[in-house]
């Protein structure tokens, strides 16, 4: 397991010199909703202050990454969910350049594949990925090879990714199959994998709670919540709360929910002890990986243990960043919940009525807080943040749902 480490405790007083540079003053890094923050991921070791440096090293996208993603209130889905208004906020990742929160680890990621001398990125990908890599690698004038899934991957996505030039490689079988390949790939000289394996992704990918919790003027919630697939956003999330308790930025730390999708719900079983009724713990760094293969290996043999689901965001029955999953959840006394194809599509369109977008992986965060709310585990009181990942990009699924009359929120033509 692989991490990026600092030596040097960064001060508080950095908080006010992130608010300061909300006006960017003519930088794009100043802008930019990762940058912003490069004293918190400084791995190029630059001098911050200095824009030629920033502009030497530090890949962007014009400041665009990250830049609208904030918190914000949602009456519609605060009342669905069973929350008062004022104690709970959703922050839309979709507003990123390619529509996702990939772009936030992307463009960490390709910096250090530069330092490095790449080439060509590569990845395997369910859509979100191939969209952020083939973007950033065509700004960059940098080739990119995308592993996919054959005839698993939503054509909004997938379409998206061939306009930035990527090439695609069709992989049999699922996004499993097609990580191991593209892993197998990356080995060539020259090549450099951005999946969320990668170290710096992660802290990329740390910025998504700085900008929540800078919202909040510091103010810890009680709940952060997401989807769960590969947990790449569960593990840089945890390092960011790790890394900000130890420099003493926060006193308190958040309860992370992993929200994982009933048709692709590993870390659910695994971590709630519903397969060979033991629970799965990060235990002080030694997992019990025989657990976790055991898993797997029945999953090659049995098809209702498969990833199924139409959030293929999070259609993962392997995720990547398990181990590093397991150490956040320890760290905040997280909890993992699963929710249903159904429960996610009326947490999409729920989204949808007061004036947001989002894909049905984005859901799944909505329809978890409702779960944990009517369960009783998130509390009427308790303040919470959800993680909406991503806009829609499959146009034909809130046309099914609203044809559907028997959906809660569907609006069905008149005729």
């Amino acid at each position: 397991m692989l991490d990026v480490k600092y030596e040097n405790k960064p001060s508080s007083s950095l908080k006010e010199v992130f608010y300061e540079r909300r006006n960017p003053q003519g930088s794009i890094y100043n802008e930019s909703g990762v940058w912003r923050f490069r004293e918190l991921l400084n791995f190029c070791e630059i001098e911050t202050e200095d824009i030629e440096q920033c502009s030497k090293y530090l890949v962007s996208l014009d400041g665009a990454e990250g830049r609208q993603s904030k918190p914000y209130h949602m009456s519609k889905v605060a009342e669905f969910v069973g929350l008062d208004n004022e104690n709970v906020v959703f922050q839309p990742e979709g507003y990123n350049p390619s529509g996702s929160f990939k772009d936030n680890g992307m463009s960490a990621a390709v910096t250090h594949g530069k330092m490095m001398g790449a080439k060509k990125i590569i990845c395997a990908s369910t859509g979100n990925t191939s969209a952020s890599a083939g973007m950033f690698a065509a700004n960059e004038n940098m080739e990119c090879d995308v592993y996919i899934p054959d005839g698993q991957i939503a054509p909004g996505k997938l379409s998206q990714a061939y306009q930035f030039g990527t090439q695609m490689v069709k992989v049999n079988g699922n996004f499993d199959d097609a990580f191991t390949k593209s892993l197998e790939a990356a080995e060539e000289p020259g090549s450099y994998t951005v999946n969320s394996v990668n170290p710096f992704r992660i802290e990329g990918q740390k910025t998504i709670p700085y900008r929540a919790l800078e919202y909040l003027n510091w103010e810890v919630p009680d709940w952060l919540v997401y989807p769960g697939g590969a947990l790449g956003n569960t593990s840089s999330c945890g390092k960011s709360l790790m890394e900000l308790y130890e420099w003493g930025w926060i006193k308190k730390i958040p309860r992370i929910a992993v929200i994982n999708a009933s048709g692709a719900n590993t870390l659910y079983q695994l971590f709630n002890g519903i397969f060979d009724e033991e629970k799965l713990r990060w235990n002080e760094g030694a997992p019990n990986f025989q657990l976790i293969q055991r898993f797997y290996d029945e999953m090659n043999k049995d098809e209702n243990l498969k990833p199924k689901t139409k959030a293929t965001a999070i259609q993962i029955g392997k995720p990547s960043n398990v181990a590093k999953g397991l150490r956040a959840l320890e760290f905040t006394n997280g909890i993992v919940e699963e929710v249903t194809d159904k429960e996610m599509l009326d947490g999409m369109s729920v989204v949808g009525l007061n004036g947001f977008d989002c894909e049905m992986a984005s859901g799944a965060s909505v329809a978890g807080i409702k779960k944990l709310r009517d369960k009783g585990v998130i509390k009427k009181d308790d303040k919470v943040v959800g993680i909406l990942t991503g806009r829609q990009k499959e146009p034909l699924l809130p046309i099914d749902y609203h044809n559907d009359p028997s959906n809660k929120f569907a609006r069905p033509p008149k005729i």
